[in-house]
């Protein structure tokens, strides 16, 4: 009965060690800021000399007017350099917003939140920031307000101050809410609005031509950017269509 006990008391040590072992590995510190480690990411390289243009008068301006038809990059050249500042700490957040033209301008037909009402029209800019922080730090940095999508209907009354605001679909804004985007923004803060004037669904006057004209009848100091079809780069099937519909006046 001793050598017994001896032989389970000694089998008992061994599976402990091992199981000290087991769990003892290094301690890793999870209590650093969002994005601490960083993603092995390419800068954003222009593929023209328009998107060079266009990244330039990102860096260098606090608001910036981007025209010209789809598949040129405006958005997500917009949406990767918002994601590269909010993963450096440049930036508190980043706002997205866009008139929300189908459904008689309410969300009210989509169930959830205001985010969830709003994801369909966001998914552009959802997608390209995914892609550049990863798909579970873009859930965590909504969640915590880092990233907020904000549509037209709850506009009134907020003001933002040291972020990226990207105003998409910009040609489908009344005057009324042109100038309501406008009058929100405060200090440090970088706003691009991204459009086509071609493509406006409004039965009345376009808030972005009604912006552009002042830009240039009282000389203000915002860049416009402006892509034509040489400049489309998402693929020549994009470019066979946007020249069709050019053609034909549609």
């Amino acid at each position: 009965m001793g050598k017994s006990l001896a032989r389970k008391r000694r089998r008992h040590e061994r599976n402990h060690d091992r199981g000290h072992e087991r769990y003892s590995a290094e301690i890793i510190n999870l209590q650093g800021t969002k994005f601490e480690t960083e993603r092995a990411l390419p800068p954003i390289k222009a593929l023209n000399a328009t998107q060079a243009e266009y990244l330039e008068a990102l860096r260098k301006s606090e608001q910036v007017i981007v025209l010209g038809p789809a598949g040129t990059g405006k958005t997500w050249i917009a949406a990767t350099h918002a994601a590269d500042l909010l993963r450096h700490r440049r930036i508190d957040k980043i706002i997205l917003t866009r008139p929300n033209v189908p459904c008689g301008r309410s969300l009210g037909f989509f169930p959830g939140s205001i985010e969830d009402k709003f994801m369909p029209w966001a998914t552009p800019l959802a997608e390209a920031i995914k892609d550049r922080i990863g798909k579970a730090a873009f859930e965590i940095a909504l969640k915590n307000g880092d990233i907020e999508l904000v549509p037209f209907e709850v506009m009134r009354g907020r003001s933002w101050k040291n972020a990226f605001i990207l105003f998409d679909e910009a040609q489908n804004a009344t005057r009324g809410e042109i100038k309501t985007f406008l009058t929100r923004i405060g200090e440090n803060c970088t706003v691009v609005i991204n459009g086509d004037v071609s493509q406006c669904d409004l039965e009345e006057a376009s808030g972005l031509r009604t912006a552009l004209h002042l830009i240039k009848s009282q000389l203000l100091p915002v860049p416009v950017i402006e892509f034509t079809r040489a400049d489309i780069v998402r693929s020549g099937v994009c470019a066979m269509w946007v020249q069709a519909f050019e053609d034909a006046n549609l």
